[in-house]
């Protein structure tokens, strides 16, 4: 029995031995942002019928030699559905400098920044210029090496004799085995920082970089499925952590770190997902020291603010196991009796697993039963936003907005059922200025209802715009799209015509609905303006695509779609004694946003809706006061109060 015993262990160490040499070619999925700060997931293309991965780096010469073979091997083979990607793993290059080498040298694929490092070090990467092609298929590494024998060390042939990877890639959309599996190949060599995880401590550096990003939601009790509530717990998801960091699923925080500077940044710096991979493939190492995991308490439904100045209950509902819940607009009178000014609130949800998002406002009267079908009707005063990660809303010092005593708090609730009926009993906690503040915190929304996505686009750009007609001051932005929404980005459009890039969210998860706050307050002139561009996948490879087939429009449910961007500011010269804020101005602002999408800040008479040029006819020549053929924001203002006269 004790030989059968140990033949039987030595036959299962071999079968695992035998599997992870089999294994070896495996290639796990990553997101990485290119030079031009757009994302890209290795898999995402699944149906590709490979994928080739050139490694390059900044002043190496043989990469820069072989660029004519890089572009002719994309031209050649994208009719077979080969994507071609390059990858930087180099440790001094920057995507600043990435940049500047592809504007100098012409680059026209994009070229991934792996600046931790840990890609290339999976793929155990050493020389730029090599060429690795996977099978997106089964995930598997094909054959590595050089692209051809035309590109070496001492000299460069006018023609290559041999084409290594083509002839890889003719065997693989052929269904036979290529003849190649690997071959040597020149190129720079790349210095990887030796990254010793196991020198890395548990007790003084893991579980407080874990304690200040992950566990806010990994607590007993949190949002999150599973706690970060000791040593164990960790050690087990460690592996999930490990691929969750790779394609950037976790943390959830989709700002592009090179692009503006925001509060309570709860992303990773590179340094810190360099520094808890490194752990994690180092096996998790113990170490010496306390577990500072097991002091965390459990998260309970307390106000995080303190207590309360009021608490609205919002009216229970009752949450189907499952199917498509419509959006709910329920309202609460104010029950102060008098007038407030909200300065901070706070959302707990009854159910946060059914409660997907809240939008909270307050009109002065209370929401006719017709408007329960239009997002923006709820709200005349904005108050704050929640998802899961955006629990609490601050306004700035000074600030506030301004609630009647006779007003009506007003709430658009959107639900998920997620397979256990449940009843939501949502709360909220306000928070009042004990003195009237100087300045009106306010919120606009840009908004483009008219967009149509075509069926099965990738990448189908939609957008909208609006005016800030006084002097302000940004504090946050919120883009927010459905299951389609890839990207999203804000812009400032200044009247010298120059641009600058406010926001960028490369990688948007519809999951997470975030507000952005700035480090520091934005100031704009007047006259400039805030443009909300959002990219939809609308293609198989979305995984999140309810159909591919459809042409999607505008909608609530997360089977349509939104271009919706929100930004709070400040008119800089406004005080709360001394209002500034034109509400026909602002409506004007933003129906000339949704239909100049050339940004030329007019609506030309062709592009208004036939409706409204109709109901126009002969007395356009009384509203083009300039006679360019376009109304402009002051005319278009001027419209609707003749209108709204009549």
């Amino acid at each position: 029995m004790k030989h059968a015993v140990t033949w039987a262990i030595f036959i299962g160490l071999v079968a695992l031995a035998t599997a992870t040499r089999a294994d070896s070619t495996r290639v796990d999925d990553f997101v990485l942002l290119d030079h031009q700060g757009e994302a890209h997931q290795l898999f995402y293309r699944r149906d590709a019928a490979a994928i080739v991965l050139i490694v390059q780096g900044n002043g190496c010469q043989i990469v820069r030699s072989a660029l004519p073979d890089y572009r002719a091997l994309r031209d050649d083979y994208a009719e077979a559905g080969v994507e071609v990607l390059m990858i930087n793993s180099n440790l001094q290059d920057t995507r600043e400098s990435i940049a500047a080498e592809a504007a100098e040298w012409q680059i026209d694929i994009p070229i991934l920044d792996d600046s931790t490092q840990d890609i290339g070090r999976a793929l155990g990467l050493d020389r730029t210029a090599e060429v690795l092609v996977i099978d997106p298929r089964e995930r598997k590494l094909v054959y590595r090496g050089a692209l051809s024998d035309r590109v070496h060390y001492e000299r460069q042939k006018n023609e290559a004799g041999e084409h290594y990877v083509r002839r890889v890639l003719d065997a693989m959309i052929a269904g036979e085995t290529p003849a190649y599996r690997r071959v040597e190949s020149p190129g720079c060599i790349i210095n990887f920082v030796d990254r010793k995880g196991e020198s890395i401590s548990y007790t003084e550096t893991i579980a407080p970089l874990l304690q200040e990003k992950c566990t806010a939601c990994h607590v007993e009790g949190g949002i999150a499925p599973w706690a970060m509530s000791s040593y164990l717990m960790v050690q087990g998801f460690a592996p999930m952590m490990r691929e969750v960091l790779r394609t950037r699923r976790m943390p959830p925080w989709h700002m592009d770190p090179e692009v503006g500077s925001w509060q309570h940044d709860a992303g990773l710096s590179d340094e810190q997902r360099a520094t808890l991979i490194a752990w994690i493939e180092a096996g998790t190492p113990r170490g010496e020291g306390d577990d500072p995991l097991l002091a965390i308490p459990p998260l309970e439904n307390k106000w995080t603010l303190g207590e309360p100045d009021l608490i609205v209950e919002i009216p229970a509902f009752e949450v189907p196991a499952t199917g498509i819940v419509d959006y709910q607009f329920p309202s609460v009178p104010n029950p102060l009796g008098r007038d407030a000014w909200v300065v901070a609130a706070t959302i707990i949800p009854g159910d946060a697993k059914a409660v997907h998002h809240v939008l909270m406002g307050s009109m002065d009267e209370a929401p006719a039963a017709d408007e329960s079908d239009n997002e923006e009707a709820v709200f005349e005063n904005y108050i704050m936003g929640y998802a899961p990660g955006n629990e609490s809303a601050f306004m700035p010092e000074g600030t506030g907005v301004f609630v009647p005593k006779d007003a009506y708090y007003t709430f658009q609730m959107h639900y998920t059922p997620y397979g256990k009926a449940a009843v939501d009993r949502t709360r909220v906690g306000l928070y009042f200025a004990d003195e009237p503040p100087a300045q009106f915190f306010r919120q606009a929304v840009i908004v483009n209802p008219r967009l149509r996505i075509p069926p099965h686009a990738a990448a189908h750009e939609e957008l909208a715009s609006m005016l800030f007609y006084h002097d302000a001051a940004i504090h946050n932005l919120t883009p927010h799209a459905h299951y389609r929404g890839k990207s999203s980005t804000f812009e400032l459009l200044y009247p010298d015509g120059s641009i600058e890039l406010l926001l960028s969210a490369p990688n948007y998860d519809f999951n997470w609905q975030r507000t952005y706050t700035l480090a520091e307050p934005k100031a704009v002139p007047a006259g400039t303006r805030l443009v909300h561009r959002t990219i939809y996948d609308n293609s198989a490879n979305n995984l999140g695509n309810p159909d591919p087939d459809a042409e999607v429009e505008w909608g609530l449910q997360s089977e349509e779609e939104m271009l919706y961007g929100s930004v709070s500011y400040v008119w800089t010269d406004e005080q709360a004694v001394s209002p500034i804020h034109d509400e026909v101005m602002s409506g004007a602002s933003q129906f000339i946003g949704v239909i100049d999408q050339d940004l030329n800040g007019k609506a030309s008479r062709k592009e208004l809706p036939e409706r409204m040029r109709k109901g126009i006819g002969w007395k356009w020549v009384f509203v083009d006061k300039n006679w360019d053929g376009s109304l402009d924001y002051e005319e278009m203002a001027a419209l609707f109060r003749r209108r709204a006269g009549d």
